[in-house]
């Protein structure tokens, strides 16, 4: 897992999905804690200064209730994610779908294959 681009900003971070696009998305450390709202986000290891590994890539109506999905944190915490990217959005779900889904397949985060 590689990132490809460094952020142009220290608080931000660009995805490249499979697709090329590129997605533009805050950078914060694992465990801050978010005001509601539906949001995309990675869940990533900083692996140099600026360069991050995806660990978990997904969405959520509401980016301020807790992540209850106890096996993806457990290997979340297994990879050693160290921040917590996140793009507020209020496009409809189908479109924060589609954007993981690119996210996904370009980078293959370990946690995302958990059943």
């Amino acid at each position: 897992m590689r990132s490809r681009e460094a952020p142009s900003d220290p608080g931000v971070h660009v995805w490249i999905g499979a697709s090329g696009r590129k997605y533009r998305y805050a950078v914060y450390m694992v465990g801050t804690v978010f005001g509601p709202g539906p949001a995309n986000f990675v869940f990533a290891r900083e692996t140099r200064p600026g360069l991050y590994a995806a660990v978990h890539i997904g969405h959520t109506g509401d980016l301020s209730e807790p992540f209850d999905n106890h096996l993806a944190m457990q290997c979340i915490r297994l990879n050693r994610a160290t921040h917590i990217h996140v793009k507020l959005s209020t496009a409809p779900e189908e479109v924060r779908r589609a954007e993981c889904s690119d996210l996904i397949a370009e980078w293959s985060p370990p946690c995302n294959s958990m059943r």
